[in-house]
């Protein structure tokens, strides 16, 4: 059998400009392409979000034009940063919030908090120490 490689999530929003600000300013991606296309019968218009540096999985924020997305929920991010501190700063300061505040259990090899973007959206969000 074949393997394969991971190497995208599509994170249905809102309101894709608000959201791309938001990826790009408090988690430090940067963006690579917009792409507007079809799913089908579904006219989608999406911003693929990359690591800022070197490769790695890529985040596609996606818009459906004519219709709501999906409720909250359908997925959870995760995210490894060097200082949770100043991440859980920036999510405020960009209009996101905290789900569940950072946390450091005694003897666990890191620290760990899970951040909502302004939509509701939840990352979990870990320092390792």
């Amino acid at each position: 059998m074949a393997g394969a490689t991971f190497t995208f999530t599509k994170l249905v929003v809102d309101d894709l400009d608000t959201m791309t600000a938001f990826y790009l300013a408090v988690y430090g991606m940067k963006q690579v392409q917009r792409v507007q296309a079809h799913i089908g019968d579904d006219a989608i218009d999406e911003t693929i979000l990359g690591p800022a540096e070197g490769e790695g999985a890529m985040l596609i924020l996606m818009k459906y034009v004519d219709r709501k997305p999906p409720p909250r929920g359908e997925v959870l991010l995760g995210f490894r940063t060097d200082d949770i501190e100043a991440l859980f700063e920036r999510v405020g300061a960009h209009g996101g919030g905290v789900h569940l505040p950072i946390k450091h259990d005694e003897g666990s090899p890191y620290k760990a908090g899970f951040a909502t973007d302004p939509e509701g959206h939840i990352a979990e969000v870990l320092q390792f120490m």
